[in-house]
């Protein structure tokens, strides 16, 4: 399987942990564990992988709660792994949007079967599920949708466009005739006041959302997200 799928592991045993991340990429996979497990949401949105590996009793919050967080703004697959195995954990695990669920202990090997079935199951049938991130912001490339403080944001195909390109190159000034070439994908016709306008309403939805001053303007050059 690629090498290009990436696995983000949520897992508080170090031992269990090191094993698993040993043996994926042994497989190609590569993982990423979460680090701060009060904050998960940040660390999938950063890392945006294919797959999420979730341990069901975690300090702070349970990984059902993280699974709920994750499915405001994400479809990407999500396998637990508990000893907590009784039919009500994997019933509760299922109906909360787990794909699969596997019994601790267990097998290493028979793990990477698991991830690599769920893996061509979802992305053979549903393709890359992309995320981008920015001050808890997180753009779904997938469905085309914003998120922010658990809250989904309706954007245009052409609100879309124009914050797909600023976030991807964050930090960077992208320049009005290249959000006009994006802008151009969409409609038979783009000119500068079309551009103004489109950046104009989205910013209105960023700041009613609470995102204020999300979109900078560089007058003379175009617009950056810092």
């Amino acid at each position: 399987m690629s090498g290009s799928y990436r696995v983000f592991l949520v897992e508080d045993d170090d031992g269990i942990a090191g094993a698993i991340s040993r043996k994926f990429s042994e497989w190609g996979l590569e993982v990423r564990r979460a680090e701060d497990l009060r904050n998960v949401i940040a660390e999938f949105a950063e890392f945006s992988p294919h797959i999420v590996l979730m341990d069901v009793m975690l300090p702070f919050y349970s990984g059902f709660y993280w699974c709920t967080e994750i499915r405001r703004v994400s479809k990407v697959p999500i396998v637990f792994i508990s000893s907590a195995s009784d039919n009500m954990n994997i019933v509760m695990a299922m109906n909360m949007g787990g794909d699969d669920f596997v019994c601790k202990p267990f097998d290493m090997d028979v793990l990477v079967a698991k991830v690599q079935a769920v893996l061509r199951r979802s992305y053979d049938l549903c393709g890359n599920i992309g995320m981008i991130e920015h001050r808890g912001a997180m753009l779904n490339t997938a469905d085309a949708s914003l998120s922010y403080n658990g809250a989904r944001i309706d954007l245009t195909k052409n609100e879309y466009r124009i914050l797909q390109t600023l976030m991807e190159n964050k930090g960077r000034v992208v320049s009005r005739e290249l959000l006009m070439n994006k802008l151009w994908e969409t409609d038979s016709y783009v000119d500068e006041n079309t551009l103004t306008v489109n950046v104009a309403r989205l910013r209105k939805k960023l700041d009613a959302a609470g995102l204020t001053s999300f979109i900078s303007t560089k007058v003379g050059m175009g617009y950056i997200i810092e």
